[in-house]
């Protein structure tokens, strides 16, 4: 299956949950965007693989769940962030819990309502303030555009979201969470492989170990003739 904005198509297959146990690798994970997105109601569609009809936000919780990914039990820890985002001037005045969210989190959902220009405006300034914590570009970020079903009250056009996604060098995926538990469940793989293929490259990368430095080998012969010749008294 071919997503929006991947270069590469690629295979979707469930995530399975899995019975308790040690995992063998943790994912984290923080789902950002302005208030009323439906970044609450996205997590918990994704945990519970259900529908959740007026579901209230519980906004600043972590949420976690064992899950089967590519073989490999993994526990994926999800934070959920608030909304409380100020702009000035195309950047996101966060505030220091949410900063701390960003620092701790490896993966990167930035949500925003096709309903709502203002929460679109967001991700721009979200995504530099992402990598402006995150210097190494390969930390995965995902531009998801939330409530797809409301067409009639659609305010941001899907190419506008793909545009600023290949802008920003993301993937980008429009998604109902209300109705398509299929497009919560590809948002989340997605990330989580990306995330899971960055711990495994960094546990791959060699330790560099310093060159030792050459010898002097003007001052290795000094040495070597004073050794040689006998001191003159």
């Amino acid at each position: 299956m071919r997503l929006p904005g991947m270069s590469q198509p690629f295979l979707l297959a469930p995530i399975a949950e899995c019975s308790p146990g040690p995992p063998g690798a943790e994912l984290r994970l923080a789902v950002l965007g302005a208030r009323g997105v439906g970044k609450s109601a996205l997590i918990v569609r994704f945990l519970t693989k259900r529908f959740i009809g007026d579901y209230e936000p519980n906004t600043g919780s972590l949420y976690s769940r064992l899950v089967r990914l590519d073989g490999e039990q993994v526990a994926v820890h999800i934070q959920d962030t608030p909304g409380c985002l100020q702009m000035q001037e195309d950047c996101v005045q966060a505030p220091d819990a949410l900063s701390r969210c960003m620092k701790w989190a490896e993966g990167f959902l930035v949500v925003y309502s096709i309903t709502d220009p203002g929460s679109y405006q967001a991700v721009r300034p979200l995504h530099q303030h992402i990598r402006q914590l995150h210097p190494d570009a390969r930390i995965p970020i995902v531009v998801v555009g939330n409530k797809a079903d409301l067409l009639h009250a659609r305010q941001v056009q899907a190419k506008e979201g793909l545009q600023l996604a290949n802008e920003l060098g993301s993937l980008f995926l429009e998604i109902s969470t209300s109705e398509s538990l299929q497009g919560v469940c590809e948002v989340f793989q997605y990330l989580c492989r990306e995330v899971s293929k960055l711990q495994h490259a960094e546990r791959r990368r060699p330790t560099v170990i310093p060159r030792p430095r050459s010898p002097n080998m003007q001052d290795l012969k000094r040495r070597f003739k004073q050794a040689l010749s006998p001191r003159v008294k």
